[in-house]
């Protein structure tokens, strides 16, 4: 059988459908709670001031590895989570220069995302929720493979620690971040542009 490439998405994966699991999400408070980053630092996400982007992701694979379940990539919104990573990773300058911290988030080991992160050169942090603090906390959308609880892939901006837009589902998932630059590019114009009240 040949290798995966997880840098490819293939053709035809079928797509999540909203379940509105996400749908109380935009005006939430982070809350106060640590999570550990792949640099080796914990990140509170209720502390950050000004524009944040974090994505979500249920899993990345690992090359010559097989993926956690046989079927993966028949599953809505699994696949695709390298092309995810990468994508924000080659857009990484485009968001800081809009004063713009970006984060991803797994429910993956920090051991598992550091692998990652070295493999893919991510020049942000990726936090680990493995203890799920965060998904319960927010009550984040998930699902449960081979006894594994995976955030489905989904992501938001804050502002000042708090959730202002959400976008889920998130499909395909190399162009999440492209959509997630023009929501940062236009709330930051709205926001230079607007009245002070």
């Amino acid at each position: 059988m040949a290798e995966r490439d997880l840098s490819k998405l293939p053709a035809n994966l079928p797509a999540p459908q909203d379940d509105g699991a996400a749908a109380h999400l935009a005006g939430y408070a982070l809350p106060h709670l640590e999570l550990e980053a792949t640099n080796g630092t914990r990140v509170n996400l209720s502390h950050l001031a000004g524009r944040v982007v974090v994505f979500a992701f249920p899993r990345t694979g690992q090359p010559g590895k097989a993926p956690l379940v046989a079927d993966w990539d028949e599953i809505p919104g699994a696949r695709g989570c390298t092309p995810q990573v990468c994508r924000y990773r080659d857009l990484a300058a485009e968001f800081a220069a809009l004063d713009c911290r970006v984060f991803g988030l797994s429910t993956q080991s920090p051991e598992y995302q550091r692998e990652m992160a070295t493999r893919l050169a991510v020049p942000f942090p990726i936090l680990s929720d493995a203890d799920l603090t965060l998904v319960n906390a927010l009550k984040l959308p998930t699902m449960t493979l081979a006894g594994e609880v995976l955030i489905k892939r989904m992501s938001w901006l804050a502002i000042d620690g708090r959730i202002v837009r959400v976008t889920y589902p998130v499909f395909p998932s190399d162009r999440n971040a492209d959509v997630m630059l023009q929501i940062v590019a236009s709330t930051r114009t709205s926001s230079t542009t607007s009245p002070s009240r």
